[in-house]
């Protein structure tokens, strides 16, 4: 086995609850190659987008409200809810009164506060809103007559390479705070970060390209479009967090790494539909 797909199996078990079987091997792989997170998003990201893919694809018209459920309920059986963790000690710690000492403690506090329950409940939200969104732009995309000279209606098949591509630049920005950030202290941030640095950003880059072409051959310009909303959005949420996490904790840790995951997805995945819908 070689150590890319050595450290392809440890993202993947580290990202899901699929049980790919990965062991320490895989774990120590993964941790030198930060690429493997954004090329985990390949994986992830159909089996994650199969609630919006079914809606857009019977020939009923599901509730968006059920959409809206089914979404991030799919999502988390997949992915479990370990980033979804960081969203909540990252809410805490974000309202705590005090300097960065403070608010790690709070981080490593295990109670729930109301800043991280407002948080998930947030993120959850912005999901199944996201979720029925995308599903929406397909039916009433269909619904409408084709432009003159435009590619391709945006399928099923396209809300899908939506979903992915939101999947691995949400992934994409959290390797890069990887192979960016310095961890404040020992733990899950600085088992990462320690063992990467700004050279790895190329792999990085690297793995999450391939979204664009991906999105040129489905839905034609308008997802070339949409998808470069995905990048940009996923870019900005993982540039917030690093300046947060440098100016308020002291570093990066595991809960920013999850939250960055967490964060990009569903700002990735409006950035994306509003751009679709808008050209």
């Amino acid at each position: 086995m070689t150590d890319a797909v050595a450290a392809f199996r440890g993202a993947l078990g580290f990202c899901s609850r699929i049980p790919v079987g990965s062991d320490a091997a895989d774990w120590d792989a993964f941790r030198r190659r930060p690429a493997a997170l954004p090329a985990v998003g390949y994986a992830l990201g159909p089996l994650v987008a199969l609630p919006v893919v079914a809606a857009a694809a019977v020939p009923v018209r599901v509730p968006a409200a059920t959409v809206a459920v089914a979404f991030p309920a799919w999502l988390y059986l997949v992915t479990g809810i370990t980033h979804l963790d960081g969203v909540a000690d990252l809410g805490d710690a974000a309202v705590v009164h005090g300097d960065a000492d403070r608010r790690r403690e709070v981080l490593k506090d295990s109670s729930l506060g109301v800043g991280g329950a407002l948080a998930v409940a947030l993120v959850v939200v912005g999901l199944g809103a996201a979720g029925a969104a995308v599903a929406e732009a397909v039916v009433a995309d269909a619904a409408r007559p084709a432009a003159v000279g435009e590619a391709t209606h945006f399928s099923a098949v396209g809300a899908a390479a939506l979903v992915v591509a939101a999947e691995v630049s949400a992934r994409g920005a959290t390797a890069a705070l990887v192979c960016l950030g310095d961890a404040a202290h020992e733990g899950l941030g600085s088992a990462l970060t320690g063992e990467s640095g700004a050279r790895s950003l190329a792999g990085v880059a690297l793995a999450v390209a391939p979204v664009v072409p991906l999105a040129g051959a489905v839905g034609g310009p308008r997802g070339v479009r949409a998808t470069a909303a995905v990048l940009v959005a996923a870019v900005v949420v993982g540039l917030v967090a690093f300046a947060w996490a440098r100016a308020r904790l002291g570093g990066v840790s595991g809960d920013v790494l999850g939250a960055t995951t967490e964060l990009g997805r569903v700002t990735a995945l409006h950035a994306g539909v509003i751009a679709w819908t808008l050209s």
